[in-house]
């Protein structure tokens, strides 16, 4: 137990206990782990070093590109930049559907303009689900705009 200062006369040393927690060894054993664990994380993720062989063979398509349907403002629909009738739309759906190499389809980005009608966006995304795409994400801008 940590001592105070001597109370009474310089005859007497009587010293009485301090009643502050001293924190300065806790805040050192932190700062230690702290940097052991700064240290070693990096280490933890490198894996195992691994000096691999070379091969003609060509890497794998596992990041296959989207397929983008966007809706501009006048209501007219593109599929990857090319203009689709809306009637052409579920034959193109299917298409896209049975060429697909993955279970769910490709993924796809559904692009609307802000200002169109609600039921107009929402039948195009029952269509991509009549023709068995189940992967579909809805593209938005990034920003704090509140309206």
């Amino acid at each position: 137990m940590a001592m105070g200062p001597i109370i009474g006369d310089h005859r007497q040393r009587r010293r009485s206990p301090m009643a502050e927690i001293n924190v300065t060894p806790m805040v050192d054993v932190m700062l230690v782990l702290l940097i052991i664990f700064m240290v070693t994380a990096p280490l933890l993720v490198a894996g195992v070093p691994v000096d691999l062989p070379d091969s003609k063979a060509g890497a794998l398509d596992q990041e296959q590109e989207p397929v983008q349907i966007s809706l501009d403002a006048n209501g007219a629909m593109f599929i990857d930049e090319r203009p689709v009738n809306e009637f052409d739309l579920p034959a193109r759906l299917a298409q896209i559907a049975g060429s697909a190499t993955e279970e769910g389809g490709p993924r796809i980005f559904l692009r609307a303009d802000r200002g169109l009608d609600y039921g107009r966006v929402m039948r195009v995304m029952g269509e991509i689900n009549a023709a068995g795409l189940k992967k579909v994400a809805l593209v938005s801008t990034q920003g704090a705009e509140a309206n």
